[in-house]
């Protein structure tokens, strides 16, 4: 989604990197705060609303789960392997190691997190996926509870 998201530009996608990176694209000129939130708020909004909706499919109606323990077991397990493999494989190694998220002109600015900065993000998303998962749960119960058990 963040790829479809920014299409063939990284500033597109200019939220997603450190205050350092936007100040410095910003005094190039390169855009201003103001496209860069109103693009922020789009994506942000149409993201987790695609997830939540995915999420609550792949649970309620492919798997067929309509009681919360189960339905929070499986949300956990998947907001926390996504949270992971997002802070690791997509972070780390594929923004890290591709050149398509250099812009041009901050190239002498770190963009990328480091090892530590990915653990503590990554561990303070893990203790909010913890209640993230309840509210999944509870939606899955709602919907799919009515939809399946008629």
């Amino acid at each position: 989604m963040v790829k479809a998201g920014v299409g063939n530009n990284a500033l597109n996608g200019l939220y997603f990197y450190p205050k350092a990176v936007q100040e410095k694209v910003y005094e190039l000129g390169l855009t201003d705060r103001q496209t860069v939130q109103q693009k922020r708020k789009i994506f942000m909004t149409i993201f987790f609303i695609v997830m939540l909706a995915v999420l609550l499919l792949i649970i309620g109606l492919w798997n067929g789960v309509v009681d919360f323990p189960d339905a929070y077991l499986q949300a956990l397990i998947f907001l926390e392997v996504m949270n992971w493999y997002d802070g690791i494989v997509i972070d780390r190694l594929w923004v890290g190691h591709s050149k398509f998220w250099i812009i041009p002109g901050t190239e002498e600015i770190p963009f990328v997190q480091t090892w530590k900065q990915v653990f503590k993000k990554r561990g303070i998303l893990t203790l909010i996926w913890i209640a993230g998962a309840a509210v999944v749960a509870a939606l899955d119960v709602l919907i799919f509870g009515i939809i399946l058990k008629g």
